[in-house]
C-alpha cells in the first residue's frame, strides 16, 4: 500500500480532532489510519515504528 498523502491527512486531522474534542471516534478512527501506516513497506522503518506507536497509544486511552 502506497501511503498517499490523504491518508497521512488524514490522520493527523483524527488527532487534531481528538486533541481538541477529545472525541473517542476520532481516536478510534486515527488508531486505524496510523496502523495501516505502519504496514506500508514504502516507509522507512522508523516512521513505520513510530506510527505503529502512536496507533498503540492510542488503543490504551481507549481501554
Amino acid at each position: 500500500m502506497t501511503p498517499t498523502p490523504q491518508l497521512w491527512a488524514g490522520a493527523l486531522s483524527q488527532l487534531l480532532i481528538l486533541e481538541e474534542t477529545g472525541c473517542p471516534h476520532s481516536a478510534r478512527h486515527a488508531m486505524y489510519l496510523l496502523a495501516r501506516l505502519s504496514e506500508s513497506d514504502e516507509l522507512d522503518e522508523e516512521v513505520r515504528a513510530l506510527c505503529e506507536r502512536a496507533s498503540q497509544r492510542l488503543e490504551l486511552r481507549l481501554s
